[in-house]
């Protein structure tokens, strides 16, 4: 065995050492530019500029200047976009000394952005806003649901029912419920259309094929779906990759928590053609007691591009059966009160399987639950077919066509419940008659959501923009229930037989109008 001694003195320089460097390291600096065009060295006011690997960046003013206040001192990658140029990548090193000027060629092909210009807030908006770009978003897309990967963006909170950030997650923005946040993907509605709620477990792995998330915090400029109360989220899919490629990820973690992801993409075919698709898989066994998930997903994507034109099919499913874990666990479970925890199974008429359950649970992961199907088991299915258009340097527009098609149940063990609940009648047996029974119930979806959305965006000069557009869809669906297993029912279930049977129906539409002038 081979022992190093290090002195106490050598042990200081070493820290020192570390000290200084850390201070160099995070030294910065301001960095100042102008954006204008290649050809015509106009300005390009509202240019997005972000450094790479971070989080900073600015936005180029009515002159095209901009300036990134916490610029690393040293050498550093600057990325700039812009609607209808090519996206400039460069390596630049900081001065003090004058204004850089980052020239941007026009595209050859019209950008996605234009899908998602009505929607999204610029620095103009008086909104206050975070756009979290690819580059971030895989950084941490291990498998989890898209609320965990934007748990760090201010004013958001997430919360998982499996506590492992995969299944059922969901999120508040500045306090507000999911059904007080607007999500659109692509400038459609992704809410539920009754409960105005987002159901992420039932896009798994869908952050894979997503360029970048603008999250605005507020009202915001909300046009399409549900209330924005709270905030709303927009998110754009992948753009145009140039050239072909395929990718394989794979990823395991805590609690047998796995994600196999693979995506592949033709690139440009003959300047104008473009494939790409993603297949996923993520499991998890969730921190909570039996709280396991089973998700997978696809997404595809066909795009012919033009000049000044383009015309984008996009189709994506998820299909997920998750063990439910949405009830809460007892203040008198995590103390470990057994006093408590016996007065709680009073209160609540608990039997001799759960108050064995509550009683031996590990404090931090007990589940509720313990029949061996209580799953949710359900699949949506997303068809977006979207057309973009730049009439002329002014104009442009942008219109789509949506489908949704979802269906599924839940299903739950019932402890001794009425079976009058169920319709059934009364079971006699001898000279007793049996009320109740421990019983097996799904309840049902069956839905389909589906409509158009459009909006055309003028722009004479830098100063003035206006924006017109609009919506209207429709929501179709059912409800219903059945008892698929009975203790004493016997010849009382015929399959198929629905206790209860419903069916929600809703259309809206709007059109809106915004103005910017500066």
């Amino acid at each position: 065995m081979f022992h190093l001694k290090i002195s106490n003195m050598f042990k200081y320089v070493i820290c020192l050492a570390i000290c200084l460097g850390s201070v160099v390291s995070f030294a910065q600096t301001s960095f100042e530019g102008r954006v204008i065009d290649k050809e015509t060295k106009m300005a390009l006011p509202n240019a997005n500029i972000t450094i790479e690997g971070t989080r900073f960046g600015a936005v180029s003013d009515l002159e095209g200047n901009f300036i990134i206040s916490n610029a690393p001192e040293s050498e550093f990658t600057l990325k700039i976009s812009y609607v209808g140029y090519k996206t400039l990548t460069q390596t630049v090193q900081n001065s003090t000394s004058g204004n850089a000027i980052f020239e941007l060629e026009q595209s050859e092909l019209l950008g996605q952005e234009v899908i998602v210009f009505a929607t999204r807030a610029s620095q103009k908006t008086p909104a206050t806003f975070t756009t979290v770009n690819r580059k971030e978003i895989q950084k941490q897309n291990l498998g989890q649901d898209i609320p965990m990967l934007l748990d760090q963006t201010p004013s958001i909170v997430t919360h998982s029912d499996a506590g492992a950030g995969i299944g059922y997650t969901g999120l508040r923005i500045r306090g507000s419920d999911a059904t007080r946040v607007n999500v659109t993907v692509n400038g459609i509605p992704i809410n539920d259309s009754e409960s105005h709620g987002v159901f992420w477990v039932n896009m798994p792995d869908f952050a894979s094929s997503v360029e970048n998330i603008q999250i605005q915090r507020g009202v915001g400029t909300s046009t399409n779906g549900a209330a924005a109360f709270g905030a709303s989220i927009n998110i754009q899919t992948d753009p145009i990759n140039q050239d072909a490629y395929a990718q394989i990820d794979n990823s395991f973690g805590s609690f047998n928590s796995w994600k196999n992801t693979v995506r592949v993409g033709t690139g440009l075919i003959d300047e104008k053609f473009s494939f790409d698709a993603r297949l996923s898989k993520i499991s998890s066994d969730g921190f909570l007691d039996r709280a396991r998930s089973d998700l997978k997903s696809f997404y595809l994507s066909a795009g012919l591009h033009g000049k000044k034109s383009l015309l984008k099919l996009n189709v994506f499913s998820g299909a997920e059966e998750t063990y439910q874990a949405w009830e809460g666990t007892p203040e008198s479970r995590l103390r470990g009160d057994r006093e408590e925890m016996l007065a709680y199974i009073n209160r609540n008429g608990l039997n001799e399987q759960q108050q064995e359950n509550l009683l031996n649970s590990d404090s931090r992961t007990y589940n509720f639950y313990e029949y061996n199907n209580q799953v949710d088991n359900y699949q949506q299915d997303h068809y977006q077919l979207i057309y973009a258009l730049e009439a002329n340097p002014q104009f442009t527009f942008n219109a789509a066509l949506h489908y949704t098609r979802g269906r599924g149940y839940f299903e739950q063990f019932r402890f001794n419940d009425r079976l009058s609940n169920y319709n059934l009648p009364n079971i006699t047996i001898g000279e007793e008659t049996i009320s109740r029974s421990d019983l097996v119930r799904r309840r049902w979806l069956d839905n389909h959501f589906y409509g158009t959305t459009f909006s055309g965006t003028y722009r004479p000069d830098d100063k003035l923009e206006v924006t017109v557009g609009g919506a209207w869809n429709r929501y179709d669906g059912d409800h219903f229930g059945e008892v698929i297993w009975g203790r004493f029912l016997g010849n009382s279930i015929t399959p198929g037989d629905r206790y209860y049977d419903n069916n929600g129906l809703k259309t809206d539409f709007n059109l809106f109008t915004k103005a910017n002038y500066q």
